[in-house]
């Protein structure tokens, strides 16, 4: 249950994250002279604070898709915006978590996460904001440490720490927790719902786990195969914190599994 960590009584539900407009967007890739085609005309928007996460088959396009949000990559066709604005290129107001943390190793818990700062040149007279970061996932009493000393989940941490100094509109989850240990996967779960409980941004959160995105989403997009297209939206209105056996949570991970083509593995 993600409750570890989410005392949604104690914590006051901020909204301060961008919008987002996706709209009729396409995308391709060159493979061996010809067109892969991997998105088909997707389209949704997502209002400011919301928790979406973004479900689907293996390699059918969810990650491309958060690098075209985040400005990494720029899409075939249609557009995406953000605050009225088109997203045309990487910014920090966009922060994007991936799967493996990319600390480097030979710099300390601090200074990874002091490095968005240190980059645009606002570490000098922001360096509380590290302490901050730091405090809010946890590890204040390892800025002192570093990358090799640390676990599996403390170092997703530090990744998340390194996203949160930047106070982000929207926070950017490509599958961070797939290669933690079960356990350290379902703490982690409940770390990232206090911190947007907290904070209020707006959260993304590519994920191949139906009750993870259950668990900690307000909204799941469920994609097709490969080119993506949207095959259902659904809202989830439960409170936090939420339990896996919770009879509408066992419902809506019926229907999703059913739309995923794995009704019988429910």
């Amino acid at each position: 249950m993600v409750e570890t960590l989410v005392q949604h009584e104690e914590i006051v539900r901020q909204q301060k994250g961008a919008d987002l407009a996706v709209a009729d967007v396409s995308h391709a890739f060159a493979l061996h002279g010809a067109l892969l085609p991997v998105l088909d005309r997707i389209s949704f928007k997502v209002e400011p604070g919301e928790f979406v996460a973004l479900l689907g088959p293996s390699g059918c396009g969810k990650s491309t898709l958060l690098r075209l949000i985040a400005g990494l990559d720029q899409p075939s066709s249609g557009l995406i915006e953000s605050q009225g604005k088109r997203i045309a290129a990487p910014h920090p107001s966009r922060v994007v978590v991936f799967q493996d943390p990319t600390l480097y190793p030979w710099r300390t818990v601090w200074k990874n996460v002091a490095l968005g700062l240190e980059a645009q040149g606002r570490l000098r007279a922001e360096r509380n904001r590290v302490d901050e970061a730091l405090r809010l996932v946890g590890l204040s009493g390892f800025a002192k440490a570093f990358p090799h000393q640390l676990s599996g989940g403390m170092a997703q941490r530090v990744a998340l720490a390194r996203a949160l100094v930047n106070d982000p509109d929207i926070l950017i989850l490509d599958e961070p927790l797939g290669k933690l240990d079960s356990l350290t996967r379902i703490s982690m779960q409940g770390e990232i719902v206090r911190l947007w409980l907290q904070a209020g941004f707006t959260t993304l959160l590519v994920t191949h786990d139906v009750e993870e995105a259950l668990l900690m989403a307000t909204r799941v997009i469920v994609f097709s195969d490969r080119p993506a297209r949207i095959k259902a939206d659904r809202r989830i209105d439960e409170p936090y914190p939420r339990h896996r056996d919770d009879p509408a949570l066992v419902a809506l991970r019926r229907d999703i599994l059913g739309l995923l083509g794995l009704e019988s593995s429910w």
